[in-house]
């Protein structure tokens, strides 16, 4: 392992096998950029503290913003023999500014530096993953607005429930993106980009010379608490994500062949030559286990950690860099995705079809005329029951079950635009 940032007090090498089990930079390679921005932020902090002149303070800052630039423009070589990116960063300077390079490292650690490049992180993909929920959300809602006046057959327990419209079951999943948006939102603006904690106990230099001093040092090198938030609020996303896809999934068999998912979207089979296979989406749905299972790894290589940095916090890494490029690339998909989508109104209007989706309108109706509702609860369980197609039976049949019911009455509420346009307690949002 090349060029370590320690190892005066050692007389032996490190064992091979523990170099290559400690070592982080095949991972925290995607820390670079934000290393280097806050090696730039600690050049300009030893030099207000008079710890660089005004020429070494130069020659790193001209060193640091070359390797910056070669990351921002792709062309950033990752030498994986190196133990993590903070040591390859400072390889790299010292062959860019010579001996000047040592003094980066003064009254710094990488306990603090590497909380500095999370956050960092953090802050970067946490703002590209709200631009993303926006993409989403107005994808839902054109599709809600191409749709308007749709009713579909709304479920509960997997049951016909009532008629619904389809601008509400797509405006549920637009409130559950707006949650999932502010709770990544919050855990962004909660993030403080500190300086100057060092390895636990803060250093010599004076904290006004930080734009952001740490408030407790200890606290900073070893809180990963906007970690588990983050990982937190991306597997709720996840979650919302995954129970859309099922919809999706479910809507598209045959048993119910509500909408027709494009041939993008889908695979085939090696064997089955007719099947047309919503791949994209089951892979959203299984994803799903990653991330919970990245929050869980996070919060149980927490619990039992005493104060302050331990080495088990380089583990927090991958799973965050794994649940953060997951919900983008799925958030990517269903925008692309959902535009696409064709609905089947004559196998929706034909679920619709369905009279028991209208027994709560048959009950309120009763109630309306003075019932009360465990009587009228009754009375329709009763007629339902019946079996009989309801618009079809007389008014003198459905005055057995109640007087005020009649064949006019029935035909007026088993109408699935009626049922929908009855509700009236939900402020339901004009497109």
């Amino acid at each position: 392992m090349k060029n370590k940032l320690w190892g005066g007090r050692f007389s032996k090498k490190t064992n091979p096998l523990v170099e290559e089990f400690t070592k982080s930079i095949q991972f925290d390679k995607k820390l670079a950029e934000y290393d280097c921005m806050g090696s730039l932020a600690h050049i300009n902090v030893l030099k207000k503290a008079k710890l660089l002149s005004a020429e070494e303070h130069k020659e790193l800052e001209s060193g640091l913003e070359g390797i910056l630039s070669s990351i921002r423009k792709g062309s950033f070589k990752i030498d994986d023999s190196f133990e993590d990116i903070h040591s390859y960063v400072q390889h790299l300077l010292e062959k860019k500014a010579g001996k000047v390079a040592l003094k980066l490292h003064t009254c710094r650690s990488r306990n603090d530096q590497v909380v500095f490049d999370t956050k960092m992180y953090c802050v970067k993909n946490a703002a590209y993953t709200l631009n993303l929920f926006s993409d989403l959300g107005k994808v839902l809602d054109k599709l809600a607005k191409n749709n308007a006046g749709q009713v579909i057959a709304g479920y509960t327990h997997m049951q016909h429930a009532m008629p619904i419209s389809l601008q509400d079951y797509l405006g549920a999943y637009s409130e559950m993106l707006k949650r999932d948006s502010n709770r990544i939102d919050n855990a962004s603006k909660g993030i403080s980009l500190t300086l100057g904690s060092g390895a636990i106990a803060g250093t010599f230099i004076d904290a006004e010379k930080y734009s952001s001093p740490a408030v407790n040092s200890i606290d900073t090198v070893s809180d990963r608490d906007f970690v588990i938030e983050i990982l937190s609020a991306l597997a709720i996303t996840g979650m919302h994500l995954s129970r859309l896809a099922e919809d999706l999934i479910l809507w598209s068999t045959k048993e119910f062949d509500f909408i027709d998912i494009d041939e993008a979207f889908c695979t085939g089979s090696s064997l089955m030559p007719q099947k047309k296979n919503p791949d994209a989406l089951e892979l959203i749905r299984g994803n799903t286990g990653k991330l919970y299972g990245n929050l869980m790894s996070v919060l149980v290589m927490m619990k039992g950690l005493p104060l302050s940095y331990n080495r088990d916090m380089q583990l927090d890494k991958e799973p965050l860099f794994e649940s953060f490029e997951i919900i983008q690339k799925e958030l990517k998909i269903m925008v692309a995705l959902l535009p696409e989508i064709k609905f089947n109104k004559k196998n929706i209007a034909r679920q619709l079809e369905d009279e028991s989706l209208y027994a709560t309108d048959l009950a309120d109706y009763l109630v309306q005329n003075k019932v009360v509702f465990k009587d009228a609860h009754a009375i329709i369980g009763r007629l339902v029951k019946t079996g009989k197609e309801i618009k079809k039976m007389s008014s003198a049949e459905l005055k057995k079950f109640h007087p005020a019911l009649n064949s006019k009455v029935v035909n007026k509420i088993i109408d699935p635009k009626q049922s929908v346009a009855s509700k009236k307690s939900v402020k339901r949002k004009k497109r």
